[in-house]
């Protein structure tokens, strides 16, 4: 029950789970933009999401550079509250805070992260899961949600195009009708994959203005992380945390989102 830095079988078991076909229902398919659902069974309510998306004119290692930037995720994630890293566990694992704001009358959420990455040639994989850590303890103003796994695969296509593969099993606590976990799944998935392919295609310029060699994470030597030891964490449960009930919620014609893009 301890915490524990994945290894190569925890990436090879993510990178076979993004690839696998078997037991995930297509939800979604528009755009170049495909979504699936994982259910499990019925008395466990937490099912998984797999969204994948073909990006022409990104190469593989600027997004992988985007995903990891928190300073560009904060200019162009517009959900995201707060982000910063906490701190360094290895060269390649470091333990990070996000909180980001759900759509109205859904109270934010919050989440610390162990995550790890690992480049392979022209893929790369990017993965986290939830922990706690005795600084950063659930907020009266937010909702602790649970990671249980959530990660991106990045293949290279071509010098200039990749594809990435987004699998998600978050509980996001409160007790959530059911139309808000469906529409995270066929509405707000490919939206966000989508905000963030735009981003992608404004990297290398906004990069070359904001400290530009700067990329612990492809240069360890370059973290200005402090060292965590991994004793310091430990596994965060969904069972510990308060679940807040919202099960009351009526879905009302704004929070559907119809036809709204407001970064169109």
């Amino acid at each position: 029950d301890s915490v524990q830095i994945p290894d190569d079988r925890d990436f090879g078991a993510f990178r076979a789970q993004c690839e696998s076909e078997r037991g995930w229902s297509l939800t979604y398919s528009k755009g170049g933009v495909a979504v699936w659902v994982q259910l499990l069974e019925p008395e466990r309510a937490l099912h998984k999401i797999k969204c994948r998306m073909e990006c022409r004119d990104v190469p593989a290692e600027t997004l992988y550079d985007v995903l990891h930037d928190i300073e560009y995720r904060k200019k162009w994630d517009t959900n995201v509250i707060e982000t910063f890293d906490i701190g360094r566990l290895t060269a390649n694992s470091d333990v990070g805070y996000y909180a980001w704001r759900c759509p109205k009358p859904l109270k934010n959420r919050d989440v610390v992260t162990l995550r790890s990455w690992l480049p392979m040639g022209s893929d790369y994989i990017i993965m986290n899961y939830s922990v706690k850590h005795p600084k950063y303890p659930p907020r009266k103003d937010m909702v602790r949600a649970v990671s249980i796994q959530t990660g991106y695969l990045i293949e290279g296509t071509g010098a200039k195009s990749c594809t990435i593969t987004y699998l998600a099993q978050v509980d996001p606590k409160g007790s959530l009708p059911k139309w808000v976990v469906n529409k995270s799944s066929q509405f707000l998935a490919p939206k966000a994959m989508k905000k963030m392919y735009k981003a992608c295609l404004k990297y290398p310029e906004w990069k070359q203005k904001h400290d530009p060699h700067f990329k612990p994470w492809l240069f360890p030597e370059q973290s200005r992380l402090p060292a965590l030891p991994l004793s310091e964490l430990s596994l965060q449960h969904a069972d510990s945390l308060e679940n807040i009930d919202e099960s009351s919620l009526a879905e009302s014609k704004e929070d559907r989102g119809e036809g709204s893009d407001e970064d169109s």
